[in-house]
């Protein structure tokens, strides 16, 4: 069976008011913009995720907020705060604890740049990948049965994409 995997990091935050706790930040309008255009991109390549994992920041909600509109109303979120600022190595180990055949993860940078890079075989060709930019979602594939089989460096890239890309 093959599993696949949706990485997203979160869409374009707002630094309005500096006051605001990081944790707190809410998406900007470029932001909720990008958010939407990746619901859209998402549900025409039919990348349909059973479950989504989510760091519980408020710009990673609003990401996910933003996304699902486009998508059938399927999902099961699931908030979790391991997943703020996360480094690969817990990326990893709640990605293990899926149950969905297709899992959307939505996280932070250095981390999901870092994970995204580690788990995939052969990264993709785009000079933005290394980066990962606010709203790069990579699509990848395993030949695992079970998400606790998952290892760094077993991913074949299915898809990559960045925003901007599709703001054009």
């Amino acid at each position: 069976m093959t599993k696949r995997l949706i990485l997203t990091r979160h869409a374009k935050s707002s630094w309005d008011d500096p006051m605001t706790p990081d944790h707190d930040r809410p998406l900007n309008e470029r932001g909720k913009a990008a958010a939407a255009d990746l619901g859209d991109w998402l549900a025409s390549r039919g990348y349909i995720p059973d479950e989504v994992l989510c760091s519980d920041a408020l710009r990673t909600r609003k990401t996910w907020s933003g996304i699902a509109p486009a998508l059938p109303p399927t999902p099961i979120l699931t908030l979790k705060p391991a997943l703020y600022h996360a480094g690969p190595d817990v990326m990893l180990a709640v990605l293990r604890h899926a149950t969905g055949d297709c899992v959307m993860m939505i996280g932070h940078n250095p981390g999901i740049a870092e994970f995204a890079g580690r788990i995939v075989a052969r990264p993709p060709l785009d000079p933005t990948f290394r980066h990962y930019p606010t709203g790069a979602t990579l699509v990848a594939g395993f030949e695992i049965d079970d998400w606790q089989d998952l290892v760094f460096g077993s991913g074949a890239v299915r898809d990559f994409v960045v925003p901007r890309e599709l703001a054009a």
